[in-house]
C-alpha cells in the first residue's frame, strides 16, 4: 500500500473520532450547567476553561477570545475553522482525507461522510445549532457512529483496514485521557481524595458521560461516583472499548497485523512502543496512578501516545527530502529516455 494511502486512511480515521469526542465533550458539559443553580462569571470560566485546555488549543483560543464564556468555547471547539481541531474543521479534513483514497474505501462510507460533511458547513447546521445544541450533537453523533458501524461492515480487512484502525483506537484513547483530565484540579497533587462533595460528583458523572460510559460504569459500580472509580474504569477496564487500556491493546493488533509480527516482538519503534504501554496498563493498579498523580500520569501518557504516532509516521508514512529526490531524479531520467526513444521513432 503507498505510504499516502495509509496516511489518509489513518486521519480520516482520527478526525471522525475527534469530531465525534467534542460533540459529546460539549453537549455534556453545556446540559451539567443545568443543574448548576447560580455561577457568577468566574465560576462559568472555571468551567469552561478547563476544556479548552484538555483539547491542548489553549493558545489558540486566547488569541481569538479574551475569555472563557460559553459562547467562545462552545463556538471555537464547534464551528470555529481558524481552530483545526474543531468539530467541523475535524469532519471537513476527515472528508478531505476520504476524498483523496476514494477507491479505498466503500460508496456507503463516502456518502455517508459526505452527507456529515454537507450538514454541517450548512446554514441549517447554524439553525439546529440554535434552536437546539443537543440535536445538533445527536446527528453528529450518530452520523459518526454510523460511519464506525459501515466501516466494520463493508470494509475488507487488508492493510488499509489496519491504519483506519490504528488512527481510531489512538485518538481515542488520547480523547479518553484528555477527558478524564478535565477536573484534575479538585484533586490533590499526589493521592487519592478522601471525600468528594456533590458538586464533584457531578462533575465526575459529566466525564463518564462524556467518554459514553456511564451506563457501563453503573453496570459495574451502581450510582457511586468516585474519582478513583472513575479513573479505574476509564484507564484500565480491558472491556470497555473506550478505556485507554482497551484502545491501546487495539492499537497494538493494528500495528502488529500491519507488519506480521507476533506479540513480543517488535519490528519498528511504533509496535515496541506500542507494546510496551499496553504492558504498563496491564500491570498498572489505580493506587500505582494517584501515587503519581492522576494529572501528571495522564501527562505522561499522552505523552506516550504522541511518541507512538510520531514512530508510526516514521515507520509507514515518512519519505526523506533525499529519497524524494533521489525519486524524482530518477523519474527525471525516465522521461529524458521515454522522449529520445520517440524522438528516434520519429526518424
Amino acid at each position: 500500500m503507498l505510504s499516502r494511502v495509509a496516511n489518509s486512511l489513518y486521519w480520516m480515521s482520527r478526525y471522525i473520532e475527534r469530531a465525534e469526542s467534542i460533540a459529546r465533550l460539549v453537549d455534556v458539559n453545556l446540559q451539567l450547567l443545568l443543574d448548576f443553580r447560580t455561577l457568577n462569571d468566574q465560576r462559568l470560566a472555571d468551567h469552561w476553561m478547563p476544556i479548552v485546555q484538555s483539547t491542548g488549543d489553549e493558545e489558540a483560543f486566547l488569541q481569538l477570545h479574551k475569555k472563557a464564556t460559553g459562547k467562545n468555547v462552545t463556538e471555537f471547539l464547534v464551528f470555529q475553522m481558524e481552530n483545526p481541531n474543531s468539530l467541523v474543521a475535524s469532519i471537513c479534513q476527515a472528508r478531505e482525507n476520504a476524498r483523496m483514497v476514494r477507491d479505498q474505501i466503500t460508496s456507503e462510507l463516502w456518502e455517508e461522510l459526505n452527507r456529515l460533511y454537507l450538514f454541517v458547513r450548512s446554514p441549517q447546521a447554524r439553525q439546529t445549532w440554535k434552536e437546539s445544541p443537543t440535536e445538533f450533537f445527536q446527528q453528529v453523533k450518530a452520523s459518526s457512529l454510523i460511519l464506525i458501524g459501515l466501516s466494520r461492515a463493508t470494509a475488507i480487512r487488508n492493510e488499509g483496514w489496519n491504519f483506519s484502525e490504528a488512527g481510531k483506537f489512538i485518538e481515542r484513547a488520547d480523547k479518553t485521557s484528555r477527558i478524564l483530565d478535565l477536573r484534575y484540579q479538585t484533586l490533590p497533587e499526589k493521592g487519592a481524595p478522601t471525600s468528594v462533595s456533590q458538586t464533584e460528583a457531578l462533575e465526575w458523572s459529566a466525564i463518564l458521560r462524556s467518554c459514553s460510559a456511564w451506563d457501563a460504569y453503573k453496570s459495574i459500580h451502581s450510582a457511586e461516583v468516585h474519582p478513583v472509580l472513575v479513573a479505574e474504569f476509564l484507564l484500565l477496564n480491558e472491556d470497555f472499548p473506550r478505556s485507554a487500556r482497551f484502545c491501546v491493546k487495539e492499537l497494538n493488533l493494528s500495528l502488529r497485523r500491519i507488519s506480521g509480527v507476533p506479540s513480543g516482538r517488535f519490528s519498528n519503534d511504533a509496535e515496541k512502543l506500542a507494546g510496551r504501554l499496553e504492558a504498563e496498563l496491564q500491570f498498572s493498579t489505580v493506587d500505582d496512578i494517584f501515587a503519581q498523580g492522576l494529572h501528571q500520569y495522564l501527562d505522561q501518557f499522552q505523552l506516550k501516545l504522541n511518541a507512538i504516532g510520531d514512530a508510526l509516521f516514521a515507520a509507514y508514512f515518512f519519505q526523506s527530502i533525499a529519497a524524494m529526490d533521489d525519486q524524482m531524479l530518477v523519474q527525471q531520467e525516465e522521461q529524458q529516455q521515454q522522449g529520445k526513444c520517440s524522438v528516434f521513432s520519429n526518424q
